[in-house]
C-alpha cells in the first residue's frame, strides 16, 4: 500500500521535463483509508458483516443506511487497494531488481502481517473477550489456552498483496510478453469490463459465497475476482500511463451513474428482496436471482466509482499539504492498527445506554482521528518507520 509522490522518471532529453504531480494518489489512498476504518465501525453497529465486537441497532431506519454504505464500499474499495497499490509494482521492479524488489517486499509486507497476526491479534482478541464479553481472566490465563496463531485479520489484504506481488515476479521470471499497448478504456468498455466481473464474481460465489473464509489467511474467495483484476489493470495502467489519459468529463458521467446505482438501484434491490422474502443468504451467493443481480449491481458499481475518483482526483485533488501529506504518510499504520482503536472507542461507549445508532455518531469520528493519531505516534518510535 506504499506509494511515492512522485510519478515514473521521464525519459530524458535535451531538456529535463518536469515530472508530473500526481499528489492525488495519496489523496485518493487516506480516502479509502477513512472508508476502511469507517467500514468497520459501521459494523460495530449494525451493518452486516464479520467483526470483532458488535453492539448493532435493531432499528431498521439506522440499519437500512448503514447496509447502502457498507455495501457502497465493498463494491471498490478494496480492489481500490489493489489497484493503487500495483501502479508502483512495475517500477520497483524496474528499479530494484528481482531480488531487492522481493526481500523489500517480504520485509515491508510480511513483518506486519506477522507482528498482526502473533502480537496485535491476541491482544485484540483479549480485549474483547475481557472488557466486551466479561470474560474476566489474566491475560497469561488467555494466552496459555490461545491456539490462533495464524489470524491475518484486516491484514488479509497484506497476505494477499504478497501473493500477488510473487505471482507478478515469476511472471517475470519466465519473460512472458504481455506488454501490449492499451489504451485507458471508455465508459462503454468500462461498464462491459464491470457485466463481464459481476458475471465471474456470480459463478465464483457459486462455490465461494461472501462470508466464506479460506483459513487460516482469512480470504473471502468470493470478492476475489475484482481483487485481481484490479492489481492486473494497476500493471497495466503503469506499463501504459493511464493516469495521463484520465479525463475529468468520464469521471463526472461515471459518478452520475454511481449514485444512480446507489441511490436508487441498490434500494430497489433491496426492496425487491424484503418483498419477495428471499432467504437471506441469497445476497451471499447461489444460483438465485438476487445474488446475480446483486453481483452485476456490484462490480459495474465498483468500477463506476474506481474511474470517478481517479479522474475527479486527478484534476480535483491534485494539490498538496503538509497536513495531507502526513496523513497519507500515516495510512498503512491506520489501516493495520485501527481495529485497535475502533474497538477501544467502542468499548468505552459500550455502557452508555442510548440507541447503538447515535454511538455510531460519536464512534465513527473519534475512531477515524485516533487512528491516524496512534498510527502518527508510532511511526515516530526509532525503526518503527521502516514498515509503517
Amino acid at each position: 500500500m506504499k506509494t511515492v509522490n512522485t510519478a515514473a522518471t521521464a525519459t530524458l532529453t535535451t531538456e529535463k521535463p518536469a515530472k508530473e504531480k500526481i499528489a492525488y494518489i495519496d489523496h485518493l489512498k487516506v480516502l479509502a483509508i477513512v472508508l476502511v476504518v469507517l467500514h468497520h465501525t459501521f459494523i460495530t453497529y449494525g451493518a452486516p458483516g464479520g467483526w470483532y465486537f458488535k453492539q448493532p441497532s435493531n432499528l431498521m431506519a439506522a440499519k437500512f443506511p448503514m447496509t447502502v454504505f457498507v455495501a457502497t464500499n465493498q463494491s471498490f474499495f478494496m480492489g481500490f487497494f489493489f489497484f493503487l497499490s500495483a501502479l508502483f509494482v512495475g517500477p520497483s521492479y524496474k528499479q530494484k531488481g528481482a531480488g531487492k524488489f522481493l526481500s523489500d517486499r517480504l520485509k515491508r509486507l510480511g513483518v506486519p502481517l506477522v507482528f498482526y497476526s502473533l502480537v496485535l491479534s491476541p491482544v485484540l482478541n483479549y480485549i474483547v473477550e475481557h472488557f466486551g464479553y466479561g470474560q474476566h481472566h489474566s491475560f497469561i490465563e488467555y494466552m496459555s489456552g490461545y491456539h490462533h496463531w495464524i489470524d491475518f485479520g484486516v491484514m488479509w489484504f497484506v497476505a494477499a498483496l504478497i501473493v500477488f506481488n510473487l505471482a507478478y515476479l515469476l511472471w517475470k521470471q519466465l519473460s512472458i510478453n504481455l506488454n501490449a499497448k492499451i489504451s485507458w478504456p471508455t465508459n462503454t468498455q468500462l461498464l462491459i469490463a464491470g457485466a463481464v466481473l459481476g458475471l465471474i464474481s456470480f459463478l465464483v460465489r457459486l462455490v465461494w459465497p461472501t462470508g466464506w473464509v479460506l483459513s487460516p489467511v482469512g480470504f473471502q474467495l468470493g470478492y476475489f475476482p475484482q481483487y485481481i483484476v484490479c492489481f492486473i489493470a494497476g500493471i497495466i495502467a503503469s506499463n501504459n500511463k493511464w493516469l495521463d489519459q484520465l479525463n475529468l468529463k468520464q469521471g463526472k458521467s461515471m459518478a452520475r451513474m454511481a449514485r444512480v446505482m446507489v441511490l436508487l438501484l441498490l434500494p430497489a434491490i433491496f426492496v425487491w428482496f424484503l418483498v419477495a422474502k428471499f432467504p437471506g443468504n441469497y445476497f451471499n451467493g447461489g444460483w438465485n436471482p438476487v445474488a446475480f443481480t446483486y453481483a452485476l449491481w456490484e462490480q459495474i458499481t465498483g468500477i463506476m466509482i474506481m474511474t470517478a475518483l481517479l479522474c475527479i482526483a486527478k484534476f480535483k485533488w491534485n494539490n498538496d499539504t503538509p497536513f495531507l501529506k502526513s496523513l497519507a504518510a500515516n495510512a498503512f499504520g491506520v489501516y493495520m492498527f485501527h481495529p485497535l482503536l475502533v474497538i477501544s472507542v467502542a468499548l468505552l461507549l459500550k455502557d452508555w445506554a442510548i440507541e447503538p445508532a447515535v454511538k455510531l455518531l460519536i464512534a465513527a469520528p473519534l475512531a477515524v482521528a485516533s487512528s491516524f493519531v496512534f498510527a502518527g505516534l508510532l511511526r515516530k518510535i526509532p525503526g518503527v518507520r521502516n514498515f509503517l
